[in-house]
C-alpha cells in the first residue's frame, strides 16, 4: 500500500471516529466482518426506484459499488422535475442553485465530496473525481467549480423555470413587512410556505461483498447561501465500512449532522443490529439530541422528517424514518418501493 493511500485511509478513519457521539454502542476493532452478499443489492430514497435498478445492473456488469451508485443517481440529477437534486433543484435564498454530493468506496476506504457547487448538474461525478484524482476528501464552492472545469465538466444554468417560479413565490411570501406582494392572496402576507428538504442516497453491496455509497442533493430549498447540509459530509449523509455495510440519509440535514447519522447507523450494524433496527436506533439518538423548542411539536416530537437507509454486507436492506415514509430497494426480487419502519406513527 502506498504512503499516500495509507495516510488518506488513516485520516478518514480518524475523522469518522472523532465524530461519533458517545451514545453509540462501542464496537471492538476485532469484531469480525459479516459474511458477504450472494448477489448485488441497492437501497435508495423513495425517488430512487430507477436508481436502484440501474445500480444493481451496473454491479452485475462488473462495476464497483461506488461507481454503480453514482450512475444510479445520475438520472435523478438530470431530471428537471425532481426539485431536490441536480438540474432543476430549488435554489438558495438568492436564487442560485448550489449542489452537494459525496461518495465513499468501501474497498479502498476512500471518499470524495463537493459542496456549494454551482453550474455543474452532476456533482456526484465530480465527487468521484475528487476521490480518485486528489489527495483530498472535500472541495467546496469556487474551488470545487474550478476542479470540475479542469476535468471537463461543462457549466450550465441549473435554474429551471419551474424552480425559478417556486423561488419567486417564496420571496413574495417571505414577510408581511416587505414590498413583495403575493399574487395569489393579493396581499403581503400570503399563505404558509413549507420549504422542501430532499435528496437522493444510493447504497450498494455487490456479489463480492464490497460496499459503496453516494448521496447527492440541491439542499434545503431557499437556504442561506453557502449552507452545507449532511449530504456531502462523510459520516453524516453517507458512510461506508466494507466489513459491515453502508448507510445514508435524507431529510433535515442539520439534525443528521449533529448525530453523525450515517456513521452511527453503520456502527449499530457492526454491533449486530439489522439494518432496519440500526436505522431506528440512530433515529432514537437523533430525537434525544433534538432539544431546541423551535424544532419540536407540541407533543415534544421533532417537527421535521429524517430518513435513514442501510444495507449490510450480507445484502440485507433496511430503512426507517421519524414518521411514515417509503424507500426504494432492489435485490433478487427486482426494484420496488416499500414502507420504511417509522419511529413515530
Amino acid at each position: 500500500m502506498s504512503e499516500t493511500l495509507s495516510r488518506r485511509s488513516f485520516l478518514g478513519a480518524v475523522a469518522a471516529a472523532s465524530t461519533l457521539a458517545p451514545a453509540a454502542s462501542p464496537v471492538s476493532f476485532h469484531v469480525p466482518p459479516l459474511r458477504r452478499a450472494q448477489h448485488p443489492v441497492a437501497v435508495s430514497s423513495r425517488n430512487g426506484l430507477k436508481s436502484v435498478e440501474i445500480a444493481v445492473q451496473k454491479m452485475k456488469d462488473g462495476l464497483p459499488p461506488v461507481d454503480a451508485a453514482v450512475l444510479g443517481v445520475e438520472p435523478v440529477e438530470n431530471d428537471p422535475e425532481d426539485t431536490s437534486v441536480g438540474y432543476g433543484g430549488l435554489p438558495n435564498a438568492d436564487g442560485e442553485v448550489e449542489l452537494d454530493s459525496c461518495v465513499m468506496d468501501g474497498r479502498s476506504g476512500l471518499a470524495g465530496a463537493v459542496a456549494a457547487l454551482k453550474n455543474i448538474k452532476n456533482p456526484a461525478q465530480v465527487a468521484l473525481k475528487v476521490m480518485r484524482r486528489t489527495d483530498h476528501v472535500l472541495l467546496v464552492a469556487e474551488g470545487a467549480l474550478r476542479f470540475a472545469r479542469m476535468h471537463g465538466f461543462v457549466e450550465e444554468n441549473l435554474l429551471t423555470e419551474k424552480a425559478r417560479k417556486e423561488w419567486v413565490e417564496w420571496r413574495e411570501r417571505l414577510s408581511k413587512e416587505d414590498d413583495w406582494v403575493d399574487p395569489q392572496e393579493n396581499g403581503p402576507m400570503g399563505k404558509e410556505y413549507v420549504r422542501q428538504t430532499g435528496t437522493i442516497h444510493v447504497g450498494c453491496v455487490d456479489q463480492n461483498g464490497d460496499v459503496g455509497g453516494c448521496t447527492t442533493t440541491s439542499g434545503l430549498a431557499f437556504k442561506v447561501p453557502g449552507r452545507v447540509g449532511d449530504s456531502p459530509l462523510i459520516g453524516c449523509g453517507n458512510y461506508v465500512d466494507n466489513d459491515f455495510g453502508v448507510a445514508g440519509s435524507t431529510g433535515r440535514g442539520e439534525a443528521v449532522i449533529l448525530c453523525n447519522g450515517a456513521h452511527r447507523v453503520v456502527r449499530y450494524m457492526a454491533d449486530g443490529r439489522t439494518p432496519t433496527d440500526a436505522c431506528l436506533d440512530a433515529l432514537k439518538d437523533l430525537v434525544r439530541f433534538t432539544k431546541v423548542k423551535r424544532l419540536l411539536r407540541a407533543d415534544g416530537k421533532p417537527d421535521f422528517q429524517v430518513n435513514f437507509y442501510a444495507v449490510n454486507k450480507r445484502g440485507e436492506i433496511g430503512g426507517a424514518a421519524l414518521y411514515p415514509s417509503k424507500h426504494a430497494r432492489c435485490d433478487e426480487d427486482g426494484p420496488r418501493v416499500v414502507d420504511s419502519a417509522a419511529l413515530f406513527g
